[in-house]
């Protein structure tokens, strides 16, 4: 795909705020925390790929029930995932760190004559609301000043997905990345952002609410899934149309200096074309049916990890999708680095490896596969990172 061709609009001018109705119901108790003795039933349905990080001591609890979707245990890895798998029970543990910021305001700034030319890359991984840790890493790459505004020039940006769920304030990470788009662009280079399964959750969530979706569990909602899933009252309420419009006009991948840019660690983006553009124009369309149960089919295939982890398998599925849609290498997030490598919930209980472990990306599936998610919902580390590595 050439980079200049992508259909989210950064950089094309301020987006304004509008306001609007509220028309999800959240309800009026907080979601259980994740890891409280005593709030969760003795026996419920386990969710997800890997176990929850609790640190050294602490008890396990299992996750909650969901009462709209039958229990469906997860399996560990993506080949083992049949066609009923459902995202609805809690996939990682939800780690507060305060009350949401101050909403960080979308407006158009001029800056110097552009440099010619293309810039750095970079890439950074999952932020799931952090907004703090974001800032605090992209002011040590010198990407932006001290008034969170863009300093990089023509140097060019892209986020892997997943800006909200599980952090406090994930509508300001929202407003910064989309401000910077524009402060970007102004400068000559850019910022711009993949799709990841957490902001199809969150479009499901406005969207459909309690609407029920076909799930191979049952019955399912969106509304269960994202609470489940991290959902955050104080984002829904600050949520606005011109959130929903920016999330879904985001490309699904991306190639970027003979990167292929991936959220997810699945071979599921080849079930929507044979080229880059197909899968973003695919995925698109069907957003714009605003149909709850195709919404729910792309929400659930984009949940599936893992696909490169193993020895044997795993080279091979990085290399079908670099085959179809180019590239020497897949940049990915979704799937924390700590539990690629086994470093969380390893059957001996050795915990002296944990999240803050993580000091860089993981090269692994033969030096096909660069994994992004450092864990920063497990007191990991955001990383933001300059591509090619050296390495």
């Amino acid at each position: 795909m050439v980079e200049g061709s992508m259909t989210q609009g950064a950089g094309q001018g301020p987006a304004m705020r509008t306001e609007t109705l509220r028309d999800f119901r959240v309800p009026v108790t907080e979601p259980v925390p994740y890891g409280v003795p005593g709030a969760l039933p003795d026996e419920a349905p386990v969710y997800g790929d890997y176990p929850a990080y609790y640190g050294e001591g602490a008890p396990v609890p299992p996750p909650p029930p969901v009462s709209q979707a039958p229990a469906a245990g997860g399996p560990a890895d993506e080949d083992d995932l049949d066609e009923g798998y459902t995202p609805t029970h809690r996939d990682l543990p939800i780690i507060g760190r305060g009350g949401p910021g101050d909403t960080v305001q979308v407006q158009y700034v001029p800056q110097e004559t552009p440099a010619a030319g293309p810039g750095p890359l970079y890439v950074v991984g999952d932020v799931h609301g952090y907004l703090d840790e974001l800032v605090t890493e992209l002011q040590a790459q010198g990407l932006i000043d001290a008034d969170r505004r863009w300093a990089a020039g023509n140097a060019r940006i892209w986020f892997l997905g997943d800006f909200t769920d599980r952090g406090p304030d994930g509508i300001g990470v929202i407003d910064l990345v989309m401000r910077l788009s524009a402060e970007a662009a102004a400068a000559g280079g850019y910022c711009k952002a993949l799709m990841g399964n957490h902001e199809l959750l969150l479009i499901g969530a406005k969207r459909f609410g309690d609407t029920p979706v076909v799930s191979g569990a049952g019955t399912a909602t969106f509304q269960a899934a994202w609470l489940l899933n991290g959902g955050q009252r104080t984002d829904m309420e600050r949520l606005e149309d011109v959130h929903l419009q920016w999330m879904s006009r985001l490309d699904a991948a991306v190639l970027a200096d003979g990167h292929l840019l991936l959220h997810s660690d699945t071979t599921a983006y080849l079930d929507y074309g044979d080229s880059v553009e197909d899968v973003n124009d695919t995925i698109h369309e069907l957003l714009n049916r605003n149909d709850a149960d195709i919404t729910w089919d792309l929400f659930r295939k984009f949940t599936k990890r893992f696909a490169f982890r193993d020895e044997e398998t795993g080279p091979q599925a990085v290399r079908e999708l670099l085959d179809t849609y180019g590239g020497r290498r897949v940049v990915h997030g979704h799937s924390p680095i700590p539990y690629l490598l086994g470093e969380v919930g390893t059957e001996d209980g050795d915990e002296s490896r944990g999240p803050e472990a993580v000091t860089g990306p993981h090269v692994y599936a033969e030096g096909l596969a660069i994994a992004m998610d450092g864990g920063v919902t497990m007191a990991g580390k955001l990383l933001v990172v300059q591509l090619p590595l050296n390495d």
